[in-house]
């Protein structure tokens, strides 16, 4: 199992993505899961994965290898003119391997199911994310969703509905998120650090602003052992229900 996030807020995109895989209770690996393909001046695109390892990497395998020398392959997501063209070669790409993967072809509960966050930007085109289905199909992020997550979704989603706001800063998003993902982390061994995260601001077309956060890092601890300490705070602050 996994976590990761794809965000938009007002100035741009956010990423997050945890990078621990898992193969029972004691075995415990770390792999990346944020993939990003930059044209300077022309796109960005990021992928966030969750699901089936072997899955997950032979898609991203396909689509480096194809987009690696451009002008000899096709299709490529370098090539797509819109995002909305790359999510569904991403889509087609994603039930492709599937497909080939599963012997008795793709079902709804098969086992090298995965599913995909797909964002970034093409010329004059709205920054914007994509969720994408085991099936290739996929929705696109709105002012009513917000944001999308992959993976163990259910621990880290209830702080973002509440503190979410599209007018936030950076690096008041990257908090958001973290809270998140902390919580997710003391819920679920599945999901665990350290954390991609990569922002995008609206126009840039750069793909420079990306972190790796370690265990170690201080921001996270703080945030994650003040975050712990408010809501005992918060708690204790609450009416008291007597029946």
């Amino acid at each position: 199992m996994t976590y990761g996030v794809g965000m938009r807020i007002n100035r741009g995109l956010v990423f997050m993505s945890d990078t621990r895989t898992s193969a029972g209770v004691d075995n415990f690996a770390t792999t990346r899961k944020m993939f990003t393909w930059t044209i300077p001046g022309e796109r960005k695109i990021t992928i966030l994965t969750a699901g089936n390892l072997a899955t997950t990497q032979s898609l991203i395998s396909l689509l480096e290898e194809r987009s690696h020398v451009v002008e000899d392959r096709d299709p490529s997501i370098l090539k797509q003119p819109t995002m909305f063209q790359v999510a569904r070669l991403v889509g087609d790409t994603l039930k492709e391997v599937i497909a080939e993967s599963s012997p008795n072809g793709q079902t709804s509960d098969d086992q090298f199911r995965a599913s995909v966050i797909l964002g970034g930007q093409i010329g004059d085109g709205k920054p914007t994310i994509f969720l994408i289905y085991p099936e290739g199909n996929f929705i696109e992020i709105s002012d009513d969703t917000p944001f999308f997550q992959i993976g163990e979704t259910k621990y880290g989603k209830p702080i973002i509905v509440r503190a979410y706001d599209p007018d936030m800063s950076f690096e008041d998003a990257i908090k958001l998120l973290l809270v998140s993902f902390d919580s997710t982390v003391k819920a679920n061994l599945s999901v665990g650090l350290p954390f991609d995260v990569e922002i995008y601001e609206d126009g840039s077309f750069s793909s420079d602003r990306h972190k790796r956060v370690e265990s170690t890092d201080p921001v996270y601890q703080a945030i994650s052992e003040d975050w712990g300490d408010a809501l005992k705070a918060a708690f204790k602050g609450l009416p008291s229900y007597n029946i």
